[in-house]
Parts: C-alpha cells; structure tokens; sequence
C-alpha cells in the first residue's frame, strides 16, 4: 500500500480493477494493488511484484507490515506499505483475460487496474473494498505509535 503525506493529511494510493464487471463500481470498489503468490516465493517479494505489474511503479522500502485479512471471497491478502509518490496518470497495468459474458465461450482481453488515484484516509475507507479498509486502519494505528516514539 503506496501512501504519502499532502498538507500533513495521509492519503493512501488505490487501484481500481479493470473489466466489465467493474467498469460502473466506485465506492467500496477500489483495492490496493495486489496479487497472486507463486509457489515458493516470499509474500512481500509477491506483494512487490504484483503492486508493479498492476501500476507500474516499482516499491521502494522501507516497508511496513499491516498484516493479513481476509477478503470477503475469501481470498487472503497480505500486505506491507510504504511512503513514496506517484502520479496515477502515469500508472499501467498488466492485462488479463476474462471470459465475458461469463460461459459465453467469448474471451476478452483487459488490464487489471483500468485506473489509480490517490485518496485521504477517510475517503480511500469508502472507496476501498470493505474488507480491505482495515489495511488502512492499521497503517493509521503505525504512523500514530510511530509518531509518539
């Protein structure tokens, strides 16, 4: 999870999925950039690799572990953030391919982001997958003890 301070307010950087089951979805819509583990392969080097293959920007440490959740599909995300910029007009996606209309023998090409952007804290909470929005909680709960120390 790419965040960054703007005016002393924490805004997180959000992906919103591509194709047609997501084109006219915004609010509880939007995810972190995020991806498959390959077998033997180490989650945060997969959480690297995915969050570039889906944006375009290469993470750069330190990072900072939120731990796990679990989505509601059931999916396990694991997740690490870390502060930096980037501008969304720049960010592009890999693509996949998806059988659309669902058993229609017909398969279409799209990218897994179509857009990014950058949210503040109590936004991204509303635009972010419902399950998801604790990542954001925790970073929160970080920057906070870290801010005390």
């Amino acid at each position: 999870m790419l965040f960054r301070y703007r005016m002393n307010k924490l805004e997180i950087f959000l992906a919103h999925p591509g194709g047609p089951f997501w084109v006219n979805r915004n609010v509880g819509a939007w995810t972190i950039p995020k991806g498959t583990v390959n077998a033997g392969e180490d989650f945060l080097a997969a959480a690297c690799r995915e969050f570039e293959e889906e944006t375009g920007i290469r993470p750069a440490g330190p990072y900072l572990p939120l731990g796990s959740i679990r989505q509601k599909a059931g999916k396990t995300v694991h997740a690490w953030a870390w502060e930096g910029n980037a501008d969304p007009r720049l960010a592009k996606s890999n693509y996949m391919k998806l059988e659309w209309p669902r058993r229609s023998g017909r398969w279409l090409t799209f990218p897994e982001v179509d857009r990014c952007d950058w949210f503040a804290a109590e936004s991204a909470k509303a635009y972010i997958l419902s399950s998801q929005s604790e990542l954001i909680d925790r970073l929160e709960a970080l920057l906070q003890r870290s801010k005390a120390v």
